[in-house]
Parts: structure tokens; C-alpha cells; sequence
């Protein structure tokens, strides 16, 4: 017996249609009379529009079904299509890179989101927005510092980083706050981590305890 694994047919363009569309764009290939072939067309192209209605929404709809019948077709296919058929080459660009700068980081467990809002809170004139912006920094620091490094840290750790951070252009007013770290982190995390500590004391114990035995 002679099995038809998926593995050994034909590379699919366009998996979304099924390998039943597939057989019969190939099918349609092999149709010498020029009017018979452009009906098949049609009619595929109604088949391909029923199993993806999403593409409904697609701006030019019809005009999407038939650039993906050429290029399921591997642009072999000879019919009156209603729009002009695309390159293949258009199919086979590789991707544009798409530009990302990472800058230098000082602190990675900051990121790069804070250095930014740092820049942009050290530009502002001195005012409660201001200090309404370095709160929400600050204090963002802490509990990234907190969750990064899974320790407590002392506040003035965080005011110094901020202070190299921004050049000296942000600092500590009556107006901002540093939250405590069960403010910053909520109860049930605090909880887990809790539990996963007392588990662990509990290992070392248990362990401990064998060991005297002997």
C-alpha cells in the first residue's frame, strides 16, 4: 500500500486554501480551451473568497483573491483576469529590516522606557507636572528595581540613580513620593513569593534533620 503523506506532496504558496484548492489551480493548468480555463478561474476565485470571508474586510477584496490565485498558481497560469497580474519578484523580496536602536542601556534593569521618560521629565519647566512625572518615574524605578533584583532596596539607591540618570536635572521635591514596596507590588505576588521562601526554609530543614540523623 502506498500512502500520500502531506511531507511528500507539493509546497503549498497559500496553506490557508487547503491542498483541495491547490489541486485545482493545478487542475486548471492543464485545461487547453482558453474560455474553459478562465471559467475554472472564476469559480475557484469563488471558492477561495467563501473559505476566507475575512477577506472581505481587505480593502479591494477581489483584487487580493486574484494575486493570490497567480501566485498559488506559480504565476503559470494563462487566463483573462480581470487585473493585471503581479510580479513574482513582488512575492519574493525578503523583508525590509526594520530599524531598532537598543542605545546604551546604563541600567538594564530600568530599561530603556524610563532613560526616555527620564529625558523627557528633565526637559519640563519646574512645576507640579513635573513633579507629578518624576513621582511616577521614581517610583517605577523602585518597584523595577525591586522585581529585577528580588531584594529590598533603600530609597536613596533609587534617588541617585535617578539623580545620575537625568544629569543631575531631576530631583527629590516635597511634592514627590517614594512608595513602600507592598504598595508597589501587589498583595498576591508578595504572597507567592512569600510561600516559595518558606518552602524553600522547609527543604533545608527537612534536609537538615536527615542529615543528623545519620
Amino acid at each position: 500500500m502506498t500512502y500520500d503523506y502531506n511531507t511528500q506532496r507539493k509546497r503549498m504558496a497559500l496553506p490557508e486554501y487547503g491542498r483541495n484548492v491547490q489541486k485545482m489551480i493545478d487542475h486548471i493548468k492543464t485545461i487547453e480551451d482558453r474560455d474553459e480555463r478562465n471559467r475554472a478561474a472564476k469559480t475557484v476565485i469563488q471558492i477561495m473568497g467563501n473559505l476566507n470571508p475575512h477577506l472581505r474586510d481587505v480593502g479591494d477584496f477581489k483584487h487580493k483573491l486574484w494575486d493570490h490565485l497567480a501566485l498559488i498558481a506559480d504565476f503559470e497560469l494563462d487566463i483573462d483576469s480581470p487585473y493585471t497580474t503581479p510580479e513574482p519578484a513582488k512575492f519574493r523580496e525578503k523583508p525590509r529590516e526594520v530599524p531598532y536602536s537598543q542605545g546604551n542601556i546604563r541600567y538594564l534593569h530600568y530599561g530603556r522606557i524610563i532613560e526616555l521618560l527620564i529625558q523627557a521629565a528633565s526637559a519640563m519647566e519646574e512645576g507640579e507636572e513635573k513633579e507629578y512625572l518624576t513621582t511616577l518615574i521614581v517610583n517605577q524605578m523602585k518597584k523595577s528595581y525591586v522585581t529585577w533584583n528580588r531584594s529590598q532596596v533603600a530609597d536613596e539607591v533609587i534617588i541617585e540613580d535617578m539623580r545620575i540618570l537625568s544629569g543631575g536635572k531631576l530631583k527629590m521635591t516635597e511634592g514627590v513620593k517614594i512608595l513602600e514596596v507592598k504598595e508597589l507590588i501587589p498583595p498576591v505576588k508578595r504572597k507567592q513569593q512569600g510561600k516559595a521562601h518558606s518552602k524553600q526554609q522547609s527543604k533545608q530543614y527537612n534536609k537538615k534533620k536527615g542529615h543528623n540523623r545519620h
